[in-house]
């Protein structure tokens, strides 16, 4: 398997009659890769939105898919572990991008304080690589990371395809100034909330309240596959009651008796949040949409 820093994506390589067959991970990734891709050919998906990558079921013809991908961009093992190996042995002869090994942007470190984390959590979603022990894998959702992602796609499908490689870095730089623009937009309309105080249903939003300066207060569950204990509920439910949090957001993962529990006699307000695209269509437009709805269920809960 060859592995492809940006820098690496200089060096020359084998180039394909047509536009190469390329394979995504989930759907933020496949969406920014479909931007860089344009009208010349679509990514194939690997994970549906919706599919949580915690519980994904490995399926025959997601091995012919592997085997027949020409380029393979993902985010890293640090979020989908059990890809390792499938990758490395069914994509062998594969242009491998692992997002999360590339230069040029700051991976956050999984928060240590008990609001957000405890043993179930580091053991579910640490790993070492280049930026460090633990990092937090979900840096899709800051459009800074995003937009560094999309300079190494277009650079990946250029030395794959160097008759479109114009075309693939022109499209990049499109959705890069298309990403600024939604980046301003949502600062400004998560203005008026900034400050008030929330909980996220698992920590898996960290580079979004980075990225727009929108601090949670703790999480409910304390992984992304984890339930939360009677212990959990109960420290949550103590925050609310003491008037420090106003919204809990909610997702398709959370059992809406937690919800009940913590917010029961309270004026918390609830609102859906996701971090995956569930329910969005699969394409270009999945990864705009998706951090306009983020930022909308902040609004909402918030405002």
């Amino acid at each position: 398997m060859i592995r492809l820093s940006a820098l690496a994506c200089l060096i020359a390589a084998p180039v394909f009659a047509d536009v190469p067959k390329v394979l995504t991970d989930i759907p933020p990734v496949h969406s920014l890769t479909a931007m860089v891709m344009g009208d010349l050919g679509q990514p194939q998906l690997l994970l549906a939105p919706g599919v949580s990558p915690h519980d994904f079921s490995f399926r025959p013809s997601d091995a012919q898919a592997l085997a027949d991908a020409q380029v393979v961009i993902w985010v890293g093992q640090g979020l989908t572990p059990w890809l390792e190996d499938p990758v490395t042995t069914l994509a062998s002869g594969a242009q491998v991008v692992e997002l999360s090994d590339l230069p040029g942007w700051t991976a956050l470190p999984l928060r240590t304080d008990a609001a957000f984390t405890d043993t179930v959590h580091e053991d579910e979603a640490g790993h070492t690589d280049e930026h460090g022990a633990g990092a937090d894998s979900h840096a899709w959702l800051d459009p800074d990371i995003a937009a560094v992602w999309l300079t190494a796609i277009a650079d990946q499908l250029a030395v794959a395809d160097p008759e479109n490689a114009r075309t693939y870095q022109a499209n990049a730089q499109a959705a890069q100034t298309e990403l600024a623009a939604l980046q301003a937009d949502l600062d400004q309309a998560l203005t008026p909330v900034r400050g008030k105080t929330y909980v996220t249903p698992h920590d898996a939003f960290q580079y979004f309240e980075t990225a727009f300066d929108m601090p949670a207060a703790g999480a409910i569950a304390l992984g992304d596959a984890a339930s939360p204990g009677p212990a959990r509920i109960a420290e949550i439910r103590t925050q609310i009651l003491q008037g420090g949090i106003t919204c809990v957001l909610t997702d398709t993962q959370t059992n809406p008796d937690w919800i009940a529990l913590v917010t029961e006699g309270t004026d918390t307000r609830t609102a859906p949040i996701d971090d995956i695209g569930a329910g969005l269509d699969p394409g270009p437009g999945l990864y705009p949409a998706l951090l306009r709805r983020i930022g909308a269920s902040l609004v909402a809960c918030l405002e």
